[in-house]
């Protein structure tokens, strides 16, 4: 009696495990794998959450928007700053430390250089004030910013700040007796130490104080000085010369017709028309050691972060010292 062929067996499908099966079909060839796709997902995943972390995270490019602890959650603009576009400056010359604007004639009331005084210098200095004041009232899209650092070791205040003061004790922006607040289309520019940052920073300080960059510029100063904020300060920084001004307000007499000869052919004042034609942005040897001398506190200013689109120009310094920037500007 034969005995039966033995019969193969399999191992059932039901056990199986279900992750074999799908270790299996996630090996399985083809030309992409499956493993390699979910791989793929994974990582795409991870990599819009870092970014998405990291926008939410930072500060947008405007450099505008507050989150946490950043300086700019303590800005906050009125609405009537975000629609001017017509900047008035006014650089400064020397310190006003009075209280008693009746008494702004009195050179014992400012911080002057030997050269400043008499010759009615301080009267002119007012005379900017004011008419940059007049400017402004006239112009419901402009603002007035008085420029100038704290330049001088014997005061603890800058040159915009005094003028500022000296401007409200004056009342030269004719606010209305039960005004609460002083007037708003003010401010200051607390950081250039020569007249090309008076330009730069200005524009700077308008846009760190309105949101904005300015569409006009006019300039209140000597009018000795024209050819300077014209020619050279406003081509450095390639403003447009159709949208550029300049009111010149000189003291009369002797001293001004020897101010101008100075601003033009003595190259010794260091901070006349010819040192500025030989480098243009004022960071080199006369120039620069001009700017370490008008700054005995060490003082920087804060643009890089306000006014991040100027960051290139602001540290510009070519050595060829006639080379104009040629860097992306906003106004451009």
């Amino acid at each position: 009696m034969s005995l039966p062929s033995p019969v193969l067996t399999r191992r059932p499908f039901r056990r199986e495990s279900k992750r074999t099966l799908s270790v299996d079909v996630l090996l399985s060839r083809s030309r992409i794998t499956n493993l390699a796709v979910v791989l793929l997902a994974g990582i795409t995943a991870l990599s819009l959450l870092v970014n998405l972390s990291y926008w939410l995270s930072s500060p947008s490019s405007s450099h505008t928007r507050p989150f946490g602890n950043s300086i700019f959650g303590t800005i906050s603009r009125p609405r009537a700053l975000q629609g001017l576009s017509h900047l008035v400056i006014v650089p400064g010359h020397a310190i006003w430390e009075g209280t008693d604007a009746s008494a702004r004639l009195d050179e014992d009331n400012w911080v002057l250089e030997p050269y400043q005084r008499d010759g009615g210098r301080v009267e002119t200095f007012f005379q900017h004030i004011a008419r940059g004041a007049e400017i402004v009232r006239k112009d419901e899209s402009a603002l007035l910013v008085f420029s100038g650092g704290q330049t001088r070791a014997a005061s603890t205040l800058t040159e915009a700040e005094s003028y500022l003061r000296l401007a409200l004790a004056a009342d030269v922006f004719k606010t209305p007796m039960y005004s609460t607040q002083p007037f708003l289309r003010a401010t200051t520019e607390n950081h250039a130490l020569d007249s090309y940052q008076n330009l730069l920073f200005s524009v700077a300080r308008f846009h760190e104080y309105t949101g904005n960059y300015p569409r006009r510029i006019t300039v209140v100063g000597y009018g000795m000085k024209e050819e300077r904020f014209r020619k050279l300060h406003r081509m450095a920084i390639r403003w447009p010369e159709n949208a550029f001004e300049y009111v010149g307000v000189d003291p009369a007499g002797e001293s001004n017709a020897l101010a101008r000869q100075g601003e033009v052919y003595y190259i010794s004042i260091q901070n006349g028309y010819l040192p500025y034609s030989n480098d243009l942005y004022g960071c080199h040897s006369v120039l620069l050691d001009k700017r370490r001398s008008r700054n005995p506190f060490a003082r920087f200013h804060s643009y890089y972060t306000s006014s991040a689109a100027l960051e290139d120009l602001l540290d510009y310094c070519p050595r060829d010292q006639t080379a104009v920037f040629t860097g992306t500007l906003p106004w451009s």
